[in-house]
């Protein structure tokens, strides 16, 4: 998983810019618009957290306003008429072991196919890190420049996208420990709530930026 990350920290490099994410929303392309998007699963490693739909903050409750201000894909490709989009009830959300490298955080954040039906993932997941009352820490995450694409996803089946920041004790950002991540698939409103236990995460100054990844077949371990 190393190699795959770098390589598109890489290609985030040479393209010059990112777009940003909204804080929670999933997001299968470029904001605005609609579309079609392309599981709990099994630990990816160990410590890791996992979470089902019913674990999501709603409204008052304490999600940022913002959470699902970006899930609608105006890019993706139509699913077939037999294989629609993955729905928040239908996943389960977990994040994966770091995979650190170059001055580098890596995770993987992994959804599973908890239904009986195929479905699909196209883009990225919405995610921010939040305290324990549910307050976003941090800015909003950027997306890379990579190229989504559909991920079908079999009952069962699971499928990640990296989420990745500089090591706030090399790049000296301000740092706070979120409680927990909150997650949105792609063109999905509903979240999903993962506790986190990744450490200490960038929240302010210079190289406090979190990236994201599309999502890809697989845990990502």
């Amino acid at each position: 998983m190393t190699n795959r990350f770098l390589g598109v920290r890489q290609a985030v490099v040479a393209a010059g810019s990112v777009a940003v994410l909204g804080l929670v929303a999933g997001c299968g392309g470029s904001d605005g618009g609609s579309g079609d998007g392309t599981s709990s699963a099994p630990s990816t490693a160990s410590g890791t957290a996992t979470s089902s739909a019913t674990d999501a903050p709603t409204g008052a409750s304490g999600v940022p306003t913002d959470a699902v201000s970006n899930s609608l894909t105006p890019s993706a490709p139509p699913a077939s008429a037999s294989v629609t989009r993955c729905h928040t009830s239908e996943l389960s959300a977990s994040v994966g072991r770091n995979n650190p490298g170059a001055g580098q955080e890596n995770f993987p954040v992994v959804l599973t196919n908890e239904s009986h039906r195929p479905c699909t993932l196209y883009g990225y997941p919405g995610t921010a890190f939040v305290d324990a009352s549910g307050k976003q820490l941090g800015a909003d995450p950027e997306r890379s420049a990579a190229k989504p694409e559909t991920v079908k996803l079999a009952p069962g089946g699971s499928a990640w996208a990296g989420l990745s920041f500089a090591n706030p004790e090399i790049s000296g950002a301000g740092t706070a420990t979120p409680a927990a991540l909150v997650v949105t698939p792609p063109d999905e409103e509903d979240p999903l709530k993962v506790t986190w236990t990744g450490g200490a995460v960038p929240v302010s100054g210079d190289e406090s930026s979190v990236r994201l990844i599309p999502f890809s077949p697989g845990t990502g371990a």
